[in-house]
């Protein structure tokens, strides 16, 4: 058994342990490594102590920098150390893409999100492809409030097609508006965070802000604005045609969805699908796509999403 002494006098201890020691703890079930502090020193115990050292070592540059360590920089930050290639995470010190209403900055996590931010602020069309929880729609409303706020852009636009994910909303009470809601409501929360209510509602009503269905994007033509497609992987080939052709001067848009996820009636082709061969190697439209380790929801997300991809290859090949 291999073992480890890391000197960690000069730092603060409670913050690279965590509450209730739940960062250490995370350290050791991971590697399965053992790690005790005594007189200063951390010292790391088993065979793969010599990984848990550099991951132990790039969770207090993290620090360091600024940053507050979190289960899913930990998980990612492992990650990165068994790939070694742990260096690159300095990347993502001190790059805010966002202040919250409430003051709360918000930070690239992963070097996936890093390049897919850095794409949106280099390219007109940026289609963000990859499965759920690794922020693609999130990061994208940030980037159109902050647009907003430079007043590069005179208005927000949020769209997303109202398809049922396996279940028919059509019985429900209410207008069209009502019965639509629920497929936005997660692009409501976005704004809510990023701009506050009573912003957002004041915005709503000058139309500086628009949340609508894709439905409703037919023969506009969107000038000065920050226009974000949502939960693309169940637009037709036509609809995505329709909503791209939309787009006017001084604006920006924002693709997001998820391949494997598409809602679509059997027999209809996804529009994200197809888009990434008809616009393959066009200036000024990038594509970023984003893997499990992208992931920045709860860890058994990340574990979810590879169960279900080792099913689909195996099936696959099947």
């Amino acid at each position: 058994m291999s073992e480890r002494i890391i000197n960690v006098s000069d730092i603060n201890i409670a913050r690279l342990f965590g509450d209730f020691d739940q960062n250490i703890k995370l350290i050791e079930k991971e590697m399965d490594v053992t790690i005790s502090a005594r007189e200063g020193n951390l010292k790391v115990s088993g065979l793969n102590s010599t990984e848990a050292e550099r991951v132990i070592l790039s969770l207090i540059a993290q620090m360091e920098a600024g940053t507050r360590l979190s289960e899913q920089n930990i998980l990612y930050t492992i990650s990165m150390v068994r790939e070694g290639v742990e260096e690159s995470l300095s990347q993502l010190t001190g790059d805010c893409v966002c202040i919250t209403s409430k003051g709360k900055p918000i930070k690239s996590k992963t070097l996936g999100q890093k390049e897919y931010v850095k794409a949106i602020k280099e390219n007109t069309i940026v289609f963000g492809i990859g499965p759920a929880g690794t922020g693609k729609t999130y990061l994208a409303v940030a980037m159109a409030v902050t647009a907003f706020r430079n007043k590069e852009v005179d208005r927000i636009i949020i769209t997303r097609p109202a398809v049922e994910a396996g279940e028919k909303l059509g019985f429900l009470p209410g207008d069209l508006q009502n019965k639509v809601d629920p497929y936005l409501r997660p692009l409501h929360d976005a704004l809510y965070d990023m701009v506050g209510v009573e912003n957002y509602n004041k915005y709503l009503e000058k139309g500086m802000i628009e949340v609508a269905p894709l439905a409703y994007m037919r023969g506009r033509t969107l000038d000065n604005s920050y226009i974000i497609l949502d939960e693309a992987q169940n637009t037709t080939p036509e609809q995505m045609k329709m909503f791209l052709t939309r787009i006017g001067f001084g604006s920006k848009a924002v693709i997001t969805g998820d391949i494997t996820q598409v809602d679509l009636p059997d027999g209809k082709r996804s529009g994200l699908k197809e888009v990434l061969k008809i616009l393959n190697n066009i200036d000024d439209i990038a594509f970023c796509h984003f893997s499990f380790k992208d992931v920045v929801r709860h860890p058994l997300v990340q574990k979810i999403i590879k169960a279900y991809e080792k099913y689909d290859n195996l099936r696959g090949k099947k």
